[in-house]
């Protein structure tokens, strides 16, 4: 009788693999589903709190996506409307290049 490990059948390591695979994906698919309904459960919550306070105290309710630094998911802004931004004078942007390149020019001194 030889030493050592018994030899693996590849069709037994096969069958395990898949079968391993298989609860994975059963896990997975489950954990989907219930990630699915805390999300409805907490967008009801949500729906429920705007109703309390009111469409005007929804608006302000609401965090803005420029204050988080990212966008929310589902609040999207109403399509057709853009952002507004501030320009900037071209007299505005040669002053903060001025300043910018002599406090550049400063710290290459120190260094």
């Amino acid at each position: 009788m030889p030493r050592g490990r018994p030899r693996k059948n590849p069709t037994d390591v096969l069958m395990k693999s898949a079968e391993l695979i298989g609860w994975a994906l059963g896990g997975i698919e489950r954990e989907i589903v219930e990630t699915r309904h805390r999300l409805s459960a907490l967008t009801a919550q949500a729906n429920q709190l705007r109703l309390r306070i009111g469409a005007k105290g929804a608006r302000a309710a609401l965090p803005s996506a420029a204050s988080t630094g990212a966008p929310e998911i589902g609040t999207a802004e109403p399509a057709g409307r853009k952002r507004r931004r501030r320009k900037m004078s071209a007299e505005a942007r040669k002053r903060i290049s001025e300043m910018m390149k002599k406090r550049w020019a400063e710290r290459r001194k120190k260094s």
